[in-house]
Parts: C-alpha cells; structure tokens; sequence
C-alpha cells in the first residue's frame, strides 16, 4: 500500500502511542466478549500502561504512518537472525486497508538479516491470527499457556 512508512516513536508521541495501542486491541476484546472485563490485565484495558511500557522501553518503537498522519504502531526486537513482533497495532478506523500488512512489509524491509520472526497474539483475536498466519505467513507453534499457583 502506498503511502505507509514507519518513523521512530518520539518522546512526545509516546503517551497517544499507548493510548491508540490500549485503543486497537480494546476494540477487539470488547467485539470478542462485550462489556465482561475477566480478560483486562488492568482495569478497562487489555494490554496494561505497564506493559505496553516494557515493551517499548525494550524495543523498537515505531509509528505507522498514512501521508502524514499516525494510523497505527508496532514495537519490534531483533537478536541477529531472529526477531520478535511485540506489538502491531492499526487503528480500528481504518481497518481492511492493508496498512496492516504494509506495515509488516515495512518491518521485514528494516531487518532483512532476520530469519525467523516470533509473535503471541490473544487467543481471542481472530482478525489478528488470520492476519499474521494467512496474510504475514507465521505459523502457529503453541496456543497453550498453563501456569501453576502455589498455595
């Protein structure tokens, strides 16, 4: 798609950059499930501050963008041949306008060295898991998480 590029997330657009990213994956939590709030991580949002935060902090963070204007983000990290998709969010405004995969295009375009690209995506979100498997190409490799609780 044209007119989608990548800049690196600055300082002052840091705070929209989580709002928008609490605001993407609100919309599909709440298409999912409606109101019922059992699956948040903190109140009212599905991607708490915190980690939207640590990821950021531990990244690279970028701001997708549409002749000028943020439509989405996407938090990457890369460790020589292998690469992690931490976050890719679109606005839901402009949903089903390939800036999704344009943006996915525009990450693989940075790091041509990585081989292997990992992501996690919500179980719930079946737009996203169409998305990275028959759209990006990833393939599902667990859907289990089980952790134990002592006491």
């Amino acid at each position: 798609m044209a007119g989608i590029v990548l800049i690196p997330l600055t300082p002052d657009d840091r705070e929209q950059f989580i709002r928008d990213n609490q605001e993407a994956f609100n919309y599909g939590a709440l298409e999912e499930f409606g109101r019922r709030d059992d699956h948040f991580e903190e109140e009212g949002e599905i991607i708490s501050r915190e980690t939207i935060e640590a990821s950021i902090g531990s990244g690279e963070a970028y701001r997708i963008m549409q002749d000028g204007q943020p439509v989405g983000g996407v938090v990457i990290k890369v460790d020589g041949e292998r690469g992690d998709l931490d976050l890719l969010f679109v606005s839901p405004k402009v949903h089903s306008r390939g800036i999704g995969y344009a943006a996915w295009c525009a990450v693989e375009g940075l790091h041509p060295e990585v081989t292997v690209w990992e992501t996690v995506t919500p179980y719930f979100e079946k737009r996203n898991i169409h998305f990275y498997v028959n759209r990006c190409g990833f393939h599902i490799v667990c859907c289990l998480q089980i952790t134990a609780r002592s006491g």
